[in-house]
């Protein structure tokens, strides 16, 4: 038996915006959680010695762990051992080494619904049974330890994300606490996603080994520093699990790139360069805030961090990635339709990432307010407008 596994249906409206650009036309891509800005500089610098003087290898850089260590010790206060830190190809194979390290086929894993889609596609292709919980405006579109403890049976395992994906909400920490106390007393073990940590816009957020020491933990290079196509991530797991999960990762992904390691060591000193990412990020969350309102979208998700809003388009369409093509070819603004993080609910919102540029946001308001005017009054506009 093969895994059905659906399709990622931003990635659909991606590839039909690039060949639009192909052909000419001004194309402004919101529809990945991907910075259009590079890595840091001196990152970028270490990475051309490493070309010129490094022949490269199967390779794990125990400086970069140690670093990765000592930055929970930093912003959260909490202890972890750099041999509890497992360097991964990015946060999707993370997720893999998490998931395989921690649970059998045909175990119960639960997840909010919305979610990142590669949570369900992932579960379902390592045949482990998803449990998607629906979290609304009431819930903040974030689980919580109710829900939880309403969940029967009781799973086996919960993937967290706080910030989230597409929501950009934050779990603030009390609830974080009951969360791990609920899922001790009810034998579930935990998998944080935490790759968005360090983009927020008010309260940071707080890492989940704050409340369990026995969680295991998924980050990346990708979103905060600015290196998604370095391919680099990392686990923290617990020291009980650190070599069944060692054994994984190098029998399904040997070891990260050398030039991505030694580049990721270099970019925590390019911090200064990083935070004024955020600071854009900031700008485009507010410029987006204020032009929602004009374009009759009053029911959002509280972006409290990562980039992106979540809207509610249930007044315009019952179909959001006939939405998202249609506003694609009309403006030649890319998003990414609801279907991709709530198979259920989905077909009624539109995702916004706005980790681009801020003259890029101002573009893509001026191109999209007149036509979601224009769509809700019930006009067309006309083709190619």
């Amino acid at each position: 038996m093969i895994a059905q596994i659906d399709p990622f249906h931003a990635i659909a409206i991606s590839r039909e915006a690039h060949q639009l650009e192909a052909q000419g036309r001004s194309i402004l891509h919101m529809e990945f959680g991907q910075p259009s800005t590079g890595a840091p500089a001196n990152a970028i610098a270490v990475a051309h010695s490493v070309l010129d003087t490094d022949p490269m290898g199967y390779w794990e850089s125990q400086p970069l762990k140690e670093r990765i260590a000592a930055l929970y010790a930093q912003r959260h206060g909490v202890a972890v051992d750099a041999e509890q830190v497992l360097l991964t190809c990015g946060a999707s194979p993370g997720l893999v080494l998490a998931l395989t390290s921690l649970f059998a086929p045909g175990a119960r894993v639960a997840t909010a619904r919305p979610g990142y889609v590669a949570y369900r596609n992932t579960l379902k292709a390592l045949y482990l049974e998803p449990v998607e919980v629906a979290c609304g405006p009431a819930e903040r579109y974030q689980i919580g330890a109710e829900a939880i403890a309403r969940i029967d049976p009781a799973p086996v395992g919960l993937i967290l994300a706080s910030p989230a994906n597409p929501t950009g909400t934050i779990i603030p920490p009390g609830e974080l606490r009951a969360i791990a106390d609920i899922c001790a007393e009810r034998g579930m073990a935990i998998v944080s996603d935490e790759i968005y940590h360090g983009l927020s816009f008010g309260e940071a957020a707080h890492s989940m080994l704050e409340f369990d020491p026995g969680a295991v933990i998924v980050n990346s290079f990708s979103k905060y520093f600015s290196m998604a196509g370095w391919r680099l991530g990392w686990v923290v797991v617990p020291p009980h699990l650190v070599d069944a999960a060692r054994a994984r990762m190098g029998n399904l992904f040997l070891t990260p790139p050398v030039l991505a390691q030694r580049a990721g060591l270099a970019a925590f000193d390019g911090i200064a360069e990083l935070e004024e990412h955020v600071g854009t990020y900031r700008r485009n969350r507010a410029l987006l805030l204020d032009a929602l309102p004009a374009m009759g979208l009053a029911r959002i998700a509280p972006p409290d961090g990562a980039f992106y809003i979540y809207a509610d388009i249930s007044h315009l369409t019952n179909d959001s990635l006939g939405f998202c093509q249609l506003l694609l070819r009309e403006t030649g603004v890319a998003t990414a339709p609801g279907i991709d993080f709530d198979p259920v609910d989905g077909h009624r919102f539109i995702r916004f990432s706005f980790a681009v540029s801020s003259d890029r946001v101002e573009d893509a308001i001026a191109r999209m307010v007149p036509w979601f005017q224009r769509q809700g009054s019930g006009q067309r506009p006309p083709e190619g407008a």
